[in-house]
């Protein structure tokens, strides 16, 4: 369903009470909102909310869980690459990850406000990640908990998600 211009746009509570487990990103363009607006109308418990001055302390516990799905999701291109995330270090401005990955390159570490996990359905079956929002309330990028050849999310990778989030929310 597109808005023409001039309508006024459905409400985040409309569309989700439609269709809860669509994608976020276009649920945020139906209503004309950043996608945090719509991270923070979910059901009670699906978006669990961290600062964003704990990117460097997360990023560490991440690259200690093995391969994973990072996705990088604009209005023209949703990128997806699967590996561990490598470590990184701030300097120049940015946090620098390099290693042995296909997942490299240099993150405006400061522009981050908030990390989201997420845990929801998705097209009916459980997806959890975590989710990077800038000052403007945008995706930066996600870090998804991979599915196994059964489209299964991995046990071992959703123990640590659930870990994770137990330590940073809480």
């Amino acid at each position: 369903m597109t808005v023409a211009p001039k309508e006024k746009p459905p409400s985040v509570e409309e569309v989700l009470a439609a269709k809860s487990d669509g994608v976020l990103e276009m649920i945020a363009a139906q209503c004309r909102v950043p996608l945090a607006r719509v991270f923070d109308e979910l059901p009670e418990g699906a978006a669990k909310r961290v600062p964003g001055s704990r990117f460097e302390e997360l990023w560490q516990d991440l690259t200690q869980w093995g391969d994973v799905l990072f996705i990088v999701h604009t209005r023209d291109i949703v990128l997806e690459c699967k590996g561990p995330l490598p470590p990184g270090a701030s300097a120049q401005g940015y946090f620098n990850i390099h290693g042995d990955s296909p997942i490299g390159g240099h993150i405006k570490a400061d522009r981050c406000a908030a990390i989201y996990f997420i845990d929801r359905l998705f097209h009916g079956r459980r997806s959890c990640s975590l989710q990077f929002i800038n000052g403007e309330g945008e995706a930066m990028f996600k870090v998804f908990v991979p599915r196994d050849d059964k489209r299964e999310l991995i046990a071992g990778q959703l123990g640590k998600f659930e870990e994770l989030r137990a330590k940073m929310v809480g």
